[in-house]
């Protein structure tokens, strides 16, 4: 009966670890994504800032304004 108990506790132990070591792979996946997001996401918004004063002055210079 102790070694069932003390099998039954091991695996206890394990799965907990195992949940542990899944929530840091999940955080650092998380953190890398939030950072890629937010690397690209002021990159876009440059590219769109330049090709709506492109049109703007585009327009302006046409008179289609």
């Amino acid at each position: 009966m102790l070694a069932y108990l003390r099998k039954t506790t091991r695996r206890a132990q394990d799965t907990g670890a195992t949940a542990v070591e899944y929530g840091l792979m999940v955080a650092a996946i998380a953190a890398v994504i939030v950072a890629i997001v937010f690397g690209l996401g002021s990159l876009v918004t440059n590219v769109f800032t330049d090709a709506c004063s492109e049109l703007n002055a585009s327009a302006t210079a046409t008179g289609n304004c």
